[in-house]
């Protein structure tokens, strides 16, 4: 119980760390990194959809880096390769092409467009944290297994009380611990009434249906 218990605690821990970091990749990480979910074939084989990118801002960039921007007439992000380089006199424009598309973007990117180069990806979180966004991703990857700690904490606990009440009846308790004993015994009474509430309120729910 103890190993399962400890598993859950890593998972929450990963799926929350990654969640908020691509909640909030539109603000800048200590750093200039930012993440992204790529959630399209574009930048296939390279980048495989469903990866986690790492975004970090550069100086300038070359032909051949894989760039995240933001689209034109739009706040929605694409990742894809520079293909060429277009020199302007008060402006430098980039011109991209996702590795698994045929053609060139329709519309080239000015440098202030561009959020960064992409360092590297992580297959497959991306699904699991865009799920983690969905009320039944929050659910089951968040909630239950948040109720399910919480629930094996509280029987640890209740057993503990057990084994304390039964260990220091056999002598003479000091103040300090009659004090415990007394909380011991209030959270096993509120354990029961707890029980019964949901019974009963099972049987009304039954009775409805």
């Amino acid at each position: 119980m103890r190993i399962t218990r400890i598993l859950y605690i890593l998972i929450l821990i990963l799926i929350f760390s990654a969640t908020c970091l691509i909640l909030f990749s539109t603000s800048a990480i200590p750093g200039g990194y930012n993440l992204y979910a790529v959630m399209s074939g574009s930048m296939e084989p390279t980048i495989k959809t469903g990866s986690v990118i790492v975004v970090h801002k550069q100086p300038r960039y070359k032909i051949g880096d894989i760039i995240t921007v933001i689209q034109l007439n739009s706040k929605e992000t694409i990742t894809h390769r520079i293909n060429q380089i277009i020199k302007k006199t008060n402006k430098t424009e980039y011109i991209l092409k996702g590795d698994a598309n045929k053609s060139y973007d329709p519309q080239p990117i000015i440098q202030q467009r561009v959020i960064g180069k992409v360092l590297f990806s992580f297959p497959s979180i991306g699904y699991v944290t865009s799920f983690s966004k969905t009320l039944p991703g929050l659910i089951i990857l968040i909630v239950i297994p948040a109720t399910l700690i919480i629930y094996t904490e509280l029987i640890n606990i209740k057993n503990e009380a057990y084994r304390l009440i039964r260990e220091r009846r056999k002598r003479k308790l000091t103040a300090f611990e009659t004090v415990e004993e007394k909380v011991g015994e209030e959270i096993i009474a509120v354990e029961k009434e707890v029980k019964k509430d949901i019974k009963k309120i099972k049987g009304r729910k039954k009775q409805r249906s």
